[in-house]
């Protein structure tokens, strides 16, 4: 586009960004998904259930958003009763039993960071704000503090994440899972700077794997001819390496005839790949890839998710007693030698 001509990456990073950043602040998102939340929330039918059975069990919950009461209250009260409730029903915030914590306009990735941010306490019945002396406040209540702290309300605005570690009387960071929807806010900042567990949502997953597992046909066949590629590779090197004279006729009218093989599965290859791509999505393939490697978005999700998955409620299909390990990795030179048709020669 011509207006984009002359600008930086950098330029058009910043203006988008600030784009986004001001629909978020002056309500053009979230003032129309709180007058139609059927239009714009998918509720989960699940969701009410796995909390509860996780409250039963043990388990601490707490409800972390950037957003402020007026719209966690609509949207929350949308996703516990299934539907858009009245004034009076709205007031009772039912959903709040749900959670041993609710943190409201949080500012997130800077709650995660910024250890000097104010605590304040919401008033749920109007959504005013009460000051409160944070973790002071609570270690001047003595024995149970938190507890105590807690029952004066749960709810709250603003505040750090040592805050959020006291009230739930956690004491290291690795007890907390942390379930969110966003790389950087919620995943790599949580991790990277608490050290908390993370569980990252992505939704696209669940039709990822679907259009994987239908195109497995496509996919081995494009690895067949790769590694076709592989063997062509192997064998021109291999007479090039013995042949007694390299620049012999013989010789290169043999390694003519395999470039040109190459060749020919190389342009096959090409119009296997897109289709395969465009299987995904038409103009960006698989999310997780970028041709044949992992894309910039795969490497922050294998490195800084502990857990990752489509929705939240797939976790209430595990006992809170369940355990997640990493699965074994391999670099090229593993995989190698793991493929049943290589031969390792040892060589003095």
């Amino acid at each position: 586009h011509e207006s984009l001509d002359l600008k930086t990456y950098d330029e058009i990073y910043r203006q988008v960004r600030e784009c986004i950043d001001l629909c978020h602040r002056d309500g053009v998102i979230k003032d129309e998904a709180a007058l139609n939340p059927e239009k714009y929330i998918i509720p989960d039918p699940d969701m009410v259930p796995m909390l509860k059975e996780m409250q039963e069990s043990g388990v601490k919950t707490f409800l972390l958003t950037n957003s402020y009461w007026e719209y966690t209250s609509v949207a929350m009260n949308f996703l516990y009763h299934g539907r858009k409730v009245d004034d009076e029903l709205m007031k009772k915030n039912e959903w709040m039993d749900l959670f041993d914590v609710v943190v409201v306009g949080s500012c997130k990735p800077a709650y995660l960071l910024d250890r000097n941010l104010s605590l304040f306490r919401v008033r749920p019945e109007d959504g005013s704000l009460l000051n409160t002396d944070g973790l002071f406040e609570i270690e001047a209540l003595g024995e149970n503090g938190a507890q105590k702290f807690l029952d004066m309300g749960k709810c709250f605005q603003g505040g750090n994440s040592q805050h959020l570690t006291r009230m739930l009387d956690v004491g290291a960071g690795e007890e907390i899972l942390y379930v969110g929807d966003h790389l950087y806010s919620d995943v790599l900042r949580s991790k990277r700077s608490l050290g908390w567990r993370s569980c990252f949502i992505v939704p696209e997953i669940a039709d990822e794997m679907k259009v994987f597992r239908e195109q497995l046909t496509l996919r081995k066949q494009i690895a067949e001819l790769r590694a076709l590629r592989d063997e062509l590779s192997l064998f021109g090197d291999s007479i090039r390496r013995n042949a007694k004279d390299p620049t012999s006729e013989a010789v290169q009218t043999k390694l003519k005839q395999i470039d040109q093989d190459d060749e020919k599965i190389k342009d096959k290859l090409t119009v296997l790949a897109e289709q395969y791509h465009a299987a995904f999505h038409p103009v960006w393939g698989q999310m997780f890839h970028a041709g044949y490697q992992d894309s910039r978005f795969a490497y922050f999700v294998q490195n800084y998710a502990c857990v990752y998955t489509s929705k939240a409620t797939n976790l209430g299909l595990s006992t809170i007693s369940r355990s997640f390990r990493t699965s074994g990795e391999m670099l090229p030179h593993d995989k190698l030698l793991a493929g049943r048709a290589t031969e390792f020669i040892e060589v003095d």
